[in-house]
């Protein structure tokens, strides 16, 4: 699916392995009943699976959105060379990547009404410890495959940000800062293999909240250290953009293994050509990691404001 099918759903498949596991179809589906229902829904082995939005993610949550972000609206950036539908509705997304523990809470809300958005759909997705995305290992690796066609350097694939070929590094996508980024030049990537780490979905509950259990991400050339966010309200993607860290949290996380192992980082926070301030998270330590917290606010009408 690429990304002139703009407005249609994430996904029609309902198969998924694992139990109690949908398809993102299904759930864009089941989220069109009345907010704060539970639905039904049909999953790989032939059963049912209950979906509701998280009502539990609201619980103790609260405070970490104090001063996570203001009700403006959330810039768009591209959606990047490697985003395409895994089809896994999941809170915990680590699979067996290993790195340092980290929650990642994300609230969305109305950037004109600055209400919650309570049954949007929120996909993340970034890389590993060694800078890898599942689904594009090669590419990401700087190894070629689909799409690729880059030396063995880890440098940004063609058609990526500051790949050859690609967009103006850090452009905004057509129809400016808000849109959903479905103009950037950058299609739906088809996975070149069957790994899905580090990638998943969730619905937001009655507070506009998702939470997601994940690793810290790794880095690879070009970039800065980041995670890909997607909010989807109904049939259409309303925003696409990005969240990023503080770097001397970096510099603490990558002195650690396994990322100590992975060496010669070139782009920081402040030579990033998409980094913007506020898609800083607010980051606390908890526990054996840390918790990362952020306020999206969305165009849910896609009227610019």
């Amino acid at each position: 699916m690429g990304h002139d099918h703009e407005g249609q759903r994430v996904s029609r498949r309902t198969a998924l392995a694992g139990i109690g596991a949908v398809g993102l179809g299904a759930l864009l589906a089941a989220c069109g009943g009345e907010a704060g229902s539970t639905s039904k829904v049909t999953t790989s082995t032939g059963g049912t699976a209950s979906i509701t939005p998280q009502a539990r993610t609201s619980a103790g949550t609260a405070d970490l959105f104090a001063g996570a972000n203001t009700c403006a609206l959330t810039e768009s950036t591209t959606q990047g060379p490697y985003y395409f539908d895994a089809d896994k509705i999941r809170s915990d997304i680590r699979e067996d990547r290993q790195g340092t523990l980290l929650k990642v809470a994300v609230k969305v809300q109305d950037s004109e009404t600055c209400e919650p958005l309570s049954d949007a759909v929120v996909e993340i997705w970034h890389c590993d410890a060694e800078g890898l995305y599942s689904g594009a290992e090669a590419m990401s690796s700087g190894q070629g495959g689909p799409g690729g066609g880059t030396p063995p350097t880890g440098a940004p694939p063609s058609g990526g940000p500051g790949g050859p070929g690609g967009p103006t590094p850090g452009a905004m996508p057509s129809g400016g800062p808000g849109g959903g980024g479905a103009n950037d030049g950058m299609g739906d990537l088809t996975p070149a293999d069957d790994k899905r780490y580090l990638r998943g979905a969730q619905v937001t509950d009655s507070s506009g909240i998702v939470q997601f259990t994940t690793i810290w991400p790794g880095w690879y050339r070009g970039r800065t250290v980041h995670i890909h966010v997607m909010v989807h309200v109904g049939d259409a993607r309303v925003l696409t953009t990005q969240l990023m860290f503080d770097e001397s949290l970096n510099t603490k996380v990558f002195a650690a293994e396994p990322y100590s192992e992975h060496t010669g980082r070139d782009t920081l926070n402040d030579n990033d050509t998409i980094y913007k301030p506020a898609m800083l998270m607010k980051v606390t330590e908890s526990g054996d990691g840390y918790t990362g917290a952020i306020v999206l606010s969305a165009d849910s009408d896609k009227d610019g404001r």
